[in-house]
């Protein structure tokens, strides 16, 4: 996994914290900068979205802006700043027009949308190492609206914590299965529709339905329950709706519990 470093260098993550929040000026002493540095954070961006972290470095951001790679350093001291850049500047693609949902609910479920959406957009963001990212100002404006749709819940701060830990690991989960399922569509060149044809057609006279009767069921449903395409996204809301419950039946705990003392 390509991740960004400023995890185990303090350097790097105190100037990583500069720059997002505009206290610290660019990289290295240098001419006048002919660019900004949201242009340079928007060309790797562009250059991620295309080739992942992988193909991502100073000399190729330099070359999409019609820079020398030494004078990228007057913006942005390394790659693992820019990778925290990055990150920060997609958080803040998650504003939506029209009204906010009303409830607990409602206003989670727009947010792990929004969070299944941007990844379709960056699938580069799970080769991120986002546990030890640099916090930004968009990625804390995501963190507090999250942790205030659970406000008026009768919640202690610890359990807002957990639950909102739950449901964003839930999210990253079908984000990373549904993207690992693109990427074996691009690396193979075969479509999922196709795979699961050619694997039904070679598994016809192994797999038995008297050894196997509720794999054959269960196989025989997911079939034909949506077209390959659509299954991931078809998944990822039945298991959001199906945490959301979850949530809901602890939440409902709580209030049962503080109604009558004695419980």
């Amino acid at each position: 996994m390509v991740t960004n470093l400023t995890g185990g260098d303090d350097h790097a993550l105190r100037r990583s914290i500069a720059l997002l929040w505009g206290a610290g000026g660019a990289g290295r002493r240098g001419p006048k900068p002919s660019r900004s540095v949201d242009e340079v954070v928007e060309a790797a961006v562009a250059l991620a979205d295309g080739e992942g972290l992988q193909g991502l470095s100073m000399r190729r951001v330099a070359e999409a802006l019609g820079l020398s790679p030494m004078s990228l350093y007057t913006y942005v001291p390394s790659k693992a700043e820019l990778v925290d850049l990055m990150l920060d500047r997609v958080a803040g693609e998650c504003a939506e027009a029209g009204p906010e949902p009303t409830g607990w609910r409602g206003k989670l479920e727009r947010m792990a949308r929004q969070q299944w959406a941007m990844a379709q957009r960056h699938p580069w963001l799970l080769q991120a190492d986002l546990h030890r990212a640099a916090i930004g100002p968009n990625i804390l404006d995501r963190v507090e609206a999250t942790l205030t749709a659970f406000e008026a819940l009768d919640l202690s701060d610890l359990e807002i914590h957990q639950l909102n830990t739950l449901i964003s690991d839930y999210v990253r989960g079908a984000v990373r299965a549904a993207l690992n399922a693109r990427e074996a569509e691009q690396r193979s060149g075969i479509s999922t529709a196709d795979w699961r044809a050619l694997n039904a057609t070679l598994l016809k006279d192994f797999l038995d339905p008297a050894r196997y009767p509720m794999t054959t069921r269960v196989t025989e449903a997911w079939k034909g329950s949506a077209p390959a395409e659509a299954a991931p996204l078809m998944n990822f809301e039945f298991g959001l709706q199906r945490v959301l419950d979850g949530m809901e039946s602890f939440i409902a705990g709580k209030r049962d519990k503080t109604a009558d003392p004695r419980s």
